[in-house]
């Protein structure tokens, strides 16, 4: 145990300046949080302010592990990304209290994961003189590389929904088209209440509007994510094509560690 935190106070020691102040003081707004939440007996968003302690360690240990280098505008919208879904959103509720929010933080997703993907196919392509791949290739594998993240995203809140949480966020509908009702297609507008029955006909629930059990959110994350993806897959064929001119993409690509 001493030899692991040895090694994690090395690893931090290492971290530009910057994402050092990034790191301690949402550090510090997570160990507040954490208090906050075991004084009101919520051990459960406790053990998640735990999780999101570890998860800052990761970027490091990747560092250390794989000997690459994250740049420091990477790393600081990492750990800004990890504070924001598990401590503002899931635990302060920022995902019921502001609907942009998640839209925005599924948009991120899909760019970081896209430069991730893109970094680790540029770094092949740079090492390697007996071939070299096109950028339009690069960039295409970044963008599978960032949907399938997605996807596997929604796997997982498909699974937690399953076991009785709602992380895919129903919502009401208050309209609808469906082709099961009758042969031809059947548009139904202005819903305004539904009533669920059990099988003896005793009234169960009365919700306004139609409640969509998930699928509108799963599609609207899969479609904002293909918008973050697409954004950096284009600034990177722009990088790989001509990075004098076009180096936006370049301050978000790992880079093979010098040491």
């Amino acid at each position: 145990m001493k030899k692991i935190i040895n090694k994690l106070k090395k690893i931090i020691k290492k971290k530009n300046k910057t994402s050092l102040i990034v790191y301690s003081i949402l550090r510090i707004l997570v160990i507040i949080c954490m208090i906050r939440e075991l004084y009101h007996g919520n051990s459960e968003n406790a053990i998640l302010c735990v999780l999101s302690l570890i998860l800052f360690l990761v970027p490091s240990i990747a560092e250390e592990t794989f000997k690459i280098k994250l740049p420091v505008v990477l790393e600081v919208i990492i750990l800004l990304f990890i504070f924001s879904a598990e401590i503002l959103g899931t635990i302060n509720d920022f995902y019921g209290k502001f609907e942009i929010f998640d839209d925005i933080l599924h948009t991120l997703n899909g760019f970081l994961a896209a430069s991730v993907g893109f970094s680790l196919v540029y770094l092949l392509n740079e090492n390697f003189v007996s071939f070299k791949l096109s950028p339009i290739f690069v960039s295409l594998v970044a963008f599978c590389f960032s949907m399938t993240i997605g996807v596997v995203w929604e796997f997982y809140e498909y699974g937690m929904d399953h076991l009785g949480h709602d992380t895919q966020n129903d919502k009401y509908l208050y309209e609808l088209n469906t082709t099961y009702l009758d042969e031809g297609k059947v548009s139904l507008e202005g819903i305004d209440h539904t009533i669920i029955y059990d099988k003896d006909g005793n009234e169960m629930l009365y919700i306004k509007g139609y409640l969509d059990i998930g699928l509108h959110d799963t599609m609207h994350d899969l479609i904002v994510n293909f918008i973050g993806a697409v954004v950096f897959c284009i600034f990177g064929y722009l990088y790989i094509i001509n990075k004098d001119k076009y180096q936006v993409a370049g301050i978000f690509l790992v880079r093979k560690s010098e040491c």
